[in-house]
């Protein structure tokens, strides 16, 4: 065991650790299924690409530089 790497041993020690779970996996499942949802559903309905409506590079690069002037504090 001792000639086995350590990245190797830590995978073996939670891949041994998750076979042995019986409500672990249910919670897993569950766990990923939310980040699935804020990640990609929430995504599409909540924070739209309003960049899509400028052509070309500069175009999106002006409209940001703009923005990020306009919505500065400036005492």
């Amino acid at each position: 065991m001792k000639n086995v790497p350590l990245h190797i041993r830590i995978f073996r020690f939670y891949l041994d650790g998750f076979r042995s779970m019986t409500l672990g996996k249910t919670l897993w499942l569950i766990i990923l299924i939310k980040l699935f949802i804020m990640f990609f559903v929430l995504r599409l309905f909540f924070f739209p690409n309003y960049l899509n409506q400028f052509g070309d590079k500069n175009s999106k690069v002006d409209h940001v530089s703009n923005e990020l002037i306009q919505r500065a504090d400036i005492p």
